[in-house]
């Protein structure tokens, strides 16, 4: 969330960087001028009052001291906490309303981030290794999927619906051991600490993230008593709330966690998109990359974590491109985002399998997470960041596309072999 005070202050900026992700300023800002108008005159109305009340209950007081009729100042104190009263209703109602606008308004792209009209504009930065070259035609992973008797759709739309996946045999070994080499990685040589959270969160932590209240119908809700309880779409949304109203140590600052989770989204907006395979499941598993910076630091630690995301595929031997977003495509909650696209050679195509984002204090001012500089009394929102480091899922789909072998095997890279305990994935039957 933006400050109102920045809001308010720099408006003629907020609107530009509205118009820059392609929004129109008056539908989202709406009549904030005219709000923060009518409650600041309320405010100041209302101290105006309360200092004349003010004056009237020392009158009162040195009139019954001596003895002398009050009632009329009485009377006229008693007027005077009525209109207080109606001036701090107004002011509580344009605050509501204020708070309703700029929980609704996005975060500010960083001036660094280029500006476009649609992920067309997104700027590739650099690639890494190259196209593999195969003799035969490369297959989708479905099709290898199913030659390998791995990957199991149609069992899984009858235990579930469209957009579930089972995997079988060495195809949820590779699952597994796809985790657990990218834990292993950011808690052994990135130095990340590991974090198992709740996978179902409470309506605070959604809000925190920025998930509530704009993308509820991307969200599997489930009802909970008398509160809803939600399934994560990101180990983002846990692991950031995981210092809601709290006050960091700046000395410990950065503070670099990972979480490897399940993932539920309804893709309520996306139907007719990659309906073939595995890219887009309403769950599937990732490894999520959080980090707390100082704010002078965090885009610094954006190209950290953005590299420690990087080195997954390097070790897997995987050619990828990132590609900086432009300001149509940014997300909601970031300033800055950098996607990590792995190459498919199935489908002859860049994939994304990670975006890194730095949030700023959007997230922190959200959620409350503070840190207090050295030598200062007063705190202030540290800056959140996350990337996927990676999404299992879709490497799953880039092992088995980049690996293929002309008999339908796939190879296991190096890397993985120590935790899948063979070097290739053989057909069976299902």
């Amino acid at each position: 969330m933006l400050d109102l005070n920045f809001v308010r202050d720099n408006l003629p900026l907020v609107e530009e960087k509205l118009r820059q992700r392609g929004m129109n300023p008056s539908e989202v800002l709406k009549d904030f001028q005219a709000i923060d108008s009518e409650r600041r005159h309320a405010i100041t109305q209302m101290e105006t009052l309360k200092a004349r009340r003010n004056q009237a209950s020392d009158e009162i007081a040195r009139l019954k001291k001596n003895k002398e009729d009050a009632s009329a100042h009485i009377q006229a104190t008693k007027d005077l906490r009525e209109q207080i009263q109606e001036l701090e209703k107004k002011s509580a109602d344009a605050d509501a309303r204020l708070r309703e606008i700029l929980t609704s308004l996005p975060n500010l792209p960083h001036d660094g981030v280029p500006v476009g009209k649609s992920e067309a504009d997104n700027v590739e930065v650099r690639r890494w290794g190259s196209e593999p070259a195969f003799d035969f035609k490369p297959k989708p992973h479905w099709e290898l999927g199913e030659h390998l008797g791995v990957l199991d759709l149609e069992r899984a739309a009858k235990l579930t619906g469209a957009r579930f996946a089972v995997y079988w045999a060495l195809g949820a070994r590779l699952e597994r051991a796809l985790a657990n080499f990218m834990l292993d990685l950011h808690t052994r040589e990135h130095g990340y600490t590991e974090v198992l959270p709740p996978f179902m969160v409470n309506s605070d932590s959604m809000y925190g993230t920025g998930q509530l209240p704009k993308f509820a119908q991307d969200l599997f809700r489930v009802p909970h008593g008398e509160k809803d309880l939600w399934l994560i779409p990101t180990a983002e949304v846990p692991v950031t709330n995981l210092y809601r109203d709290e006050v960091l140590d700046a000395a410990k600052l950065p503070v670099c966690l990972t979480a490897y989770t399940p993932c539920f989204r309804s893709e309520a907006g996306s139907y007719g998109k990659d309906v073939r395979g595995i890219i887009r499941q309403h769950q599937f598993q990732k490894v999520e990359l959080v980090k707390f910076s100082r704010p002078e630091a965090s885009y610094d630690e954006l190209e950290k974590l953005t590299h420690n995301a990087e080195t997954v595929l390097q070790r897997l031997g995987l050619h990828y491109r990132v590609m900086t977003l432009c300001t149509a495509d940014i997300g909601f909650s970031s300033a800055k985002t950098y996607d990590i696209e792995v190459w498919l050679p199935g489908q002859n195509v860049f994939r994304e399998i990670s975006s890194c984002s730095n949030f700023e204090a959007f997230q922190a001012r959200r959620a409350n997470i503070r840190y207090r500089p050295e030598g200062k009394s007063k705190t202030e929102f540290v800056h959140t960041l996350n990337g996927s480091g990676l999404a299992v899922g879709r490497t799953w789909v880039a092992v088995v596309e980049n690996y293929q072998q002309a008999d339908g095997s796939v190879l296991i890279p190096d890397a993985l072999q120590p935790y899948m305990g063979t070097d290739r994935i053989t057909p069976r039957s299902l």
